[in-house]
């Protein structure tokens, strides 16, 4: 019954997210002019905000006009107008016609966190981005009409501002302003967005999900996310089989009064028909995956580009091999693409949305770069994206690094590659140079200690990590050296709070260290210069570095030949959590030699 009511109700709402669609694309074929429009909305709506006034933006500027009146930017050009937002002048960034709904936060290149404004008019563009990508995926799987949608998402009202603003997570407040007919399609309710123990909500999720049979979309942001929720699964799978048989929820996962009283009837409801099922399955695999809980799945939305892609790998296997959709290219502070076909990261820029500009990979951070419009892109070249948006960002760098793979009508197809070159992001964490810098900095002083030159970077794992590496000479204690590295791992989780998400859910283990011959910076130097050339008296030694394979690299190409010329050979320090490939450095230094 409740599937027919879904299929009836449902009618009106696809064929207007068709309309929408539609409309997008006919937008397409008109890019610059698009652009040009979508400028002059947002100039006009934010006219009377004290930000505009300051600066004359009017919706009568032409875009070059726009560009002499502001700079490009980041956050802190508007974190002043911002803080005041938060104590209800609205006024300070907004126009009267475009009301504040909350912030997202996200992390920033210092301590101090992101606060980025939700308008209702920016919401509504979002939801349309969202709306065109789910009836693309759903018309291209057309099972997906008649099945249900597992998306995981996170609160949006986690805390408020002194004026009453609720801050958190802009994927909550779309699910909170969802109509009651369009929530039938979907596994989780939405009162599970408002659990704060990681694993306990994960669980709370499979507990209800798991219930359903027709389950053929999943979605969330980073595919880790899957891949966690997929082994708790496994992992407890005799715990939720039981749970579902006996209406119970398990002790270990109950939150008592944090648990909303509808949430508690659903996590309570007893199936005794759908444990048999699920138990039938576990004896076929010897696991209760999700490709075992649900045999009907059909697509996986996630992001594919940049780092993320690494996941994929090992995720697909655990959802039954089916096609993924990446999300497009989203932030806190904006949507930029919408993908159209399966196994591409790259997506048609959202022309309507946000007015974009672009920077030249190779003039970002010249004093006066070549900015270009979307439609002046090149395929195959690599550019900075900057976005203007009705929220209130204005030629903001995001410090986003995309590719144009080519042209939709006269709209770029954008991909992600990677964060810029002082921003590491492996799982959403977006950490940055100065962070990093400021985290060793701090523990240093605070144990007065010097550690000459470091780098930190990335390494892939299950779930990956960030390394620090040091010349031996400077940690000559590895008691030390451990609780310099628990430190700064603390010291970066208050600095970054996507950082000390990651870690808290488990989706970045902690900080480890490499311990390098002495020389290794000296020969790293050398050939660092060399490659991009410059002076000695130029060279600035890299304290965060975005490249998965660059610790590899580091050893292999620099340490090691130093510890193969030493007399005597020596076991190369590997602290701080699991060993991971440079675990058998000593084992390939005795075959070297």
């Amino acid at each position: 019954m409740l599937r027919a009511l879904r299929g009836i109700g449902g009618a009106l709402p696809r064929y207007r997210t068709r309309r929408h669609l539609q409309a997008f694309l006919a937008s397409t074929r008109r890019c610059r002019e698009t652009q040009a429009a979508t400028l002059a909305q947002i100039l006009t709506l934010n006219a009377a905000s004290d930000f505009s006034r300051e600066r004359g933006l009017t919706g009568s500027l032409t875009a070059a006009e726009f560009r002499r009146r502001i700079p490009v930017g980041d956050f802190e050009t508007v974190r002043p107008y911002v803080e005041r937002l938060k104590t209800g002048e609205f006024s300070a960034l907004l126009g009267p016609q475009n009301r504040l709904l909350m912030f997202t936060l996200s992390s920033g290149t210092t301590a101090e966190s992101k606060y980025i404004p939700i308008t209702d008019q920016f919401l509504k563009s979002y939801r349309h981005g969202w709306q065109s990508w789910g009836i693309c995926a759903m018309d291209a799987h057309r099972k997906l009409h008649q099945q249900d949608i597992l998306q995981l998402a996170s609160d949006y009202d986690q805390f408020r501002t002194p004026a009453g603003t609720p801050c958190g997570n802009i994927s909550g407040l779309v699910g909170a302003m969802q109509s009651p007919v369009v929530r039938l399609m979907y596994a989780a309710p939405q009162e599970i967005t408002k659990l704060t123990e990681p694993e306990a909500k994960q669980y709370a999720t499979l507990r209800i999900a798991a219930m359903n049979r027709h389950v053929g979309l999943v979605m969330t942001a980073n595919p880790s996310t899957l891949i966690q929720i997929a082994r708790l699964a496994d992992r407890e799978r005799q715990t939720l089989i039981r749970d579902i048989a006996d209406g119970t929820l398990d002790r270990r996962f109950d939150l008592g009064e944090a648990i909303p009283p509808g949430l508690r009837r659903r996590l309570t409801r007893r199936d005794r028909v759908r444990a048999k099922e699920l138990e039938r399955a576990v004896e076929q695999t010897g696991h209760l995956y999700p490709r075992d809980i649900w045999p009907e799945l059909t697509l996986a939305g996630v992001w594919t580009g940049g780092s993320v892609g690494a996941y994929l790998e090992t995720m697909r296997p655990l959802y039954g091999n089916i096609p993924v959709r990446d999300h497009g290219l989203s932030a806190s502070e904006g949507r930029m693409t919408i993908p159209l076909q399966d196994e591409t990261s790259a997506g048609i820029l959202d022309i309507g949305s946000h007015y974009f500009e672009f920077i030249p990979e190779e003039e970002h951070g010249k004093p006066d770069p070549l900015v270009l419009e979307a439609h002046e892109l090149e395929a195959g070249r690599n550019y900075f994206i900057l976005l203007t948006t009705v929220s209130g960002l204005y030629r903001y760098d995001i410090r986003d690094v995309v590719r144009c793979s080519g042209y939709h009508e006269t709209t770029p197809l954008l991909e992600f590659l990677h964060k810029g070159a002082h921003i590491a992001n492996i799982t959403g964490e977006k950490l940055s140079e100065s962070q990093v810098v400021s985290a060793v900095k701090t523990i240093t002083q605070r144990r007065q200690v010097d550690l000459g030159h470091f780098t930190v970077s990335p390494v892939w794992g299950d779930p990956p990590r960030y390394r620090m590496h040091l010349e031996s000479v400077h940690m000559p204690d590895d008691a030390v050296w451990q609780s310099i590295l628990r430190d700064v791992d603390t010291e970066l989780q208050r600095l970054n709070c996507e950082y000390h998400e990651k870690r808290k859910t488990a989706r970045l283990e902690p900080l480890d260290g490499q311990l390098l011959p002495p020389g290794t910076w000296h020969t790293f130097a050398r050939s660092r210069q060399n490659r991009l050339g410059g002076s000695v008296e130029q060279y600035k030694h890299p304290c965060l570095l975005p490249d998965l394979q660059f610790s590899e690299r580091l050893w292999r190409d620099h340490a090691l030949p130093l510890m193969q010329n030493e007399s005597t050979v020596r076991r190369p320090h590997f602290l701080g959590g699991r060993r991971g490939s440079l675990a058998t450095a000593n084992d390939e230094l005795q075959d070297a030699s």
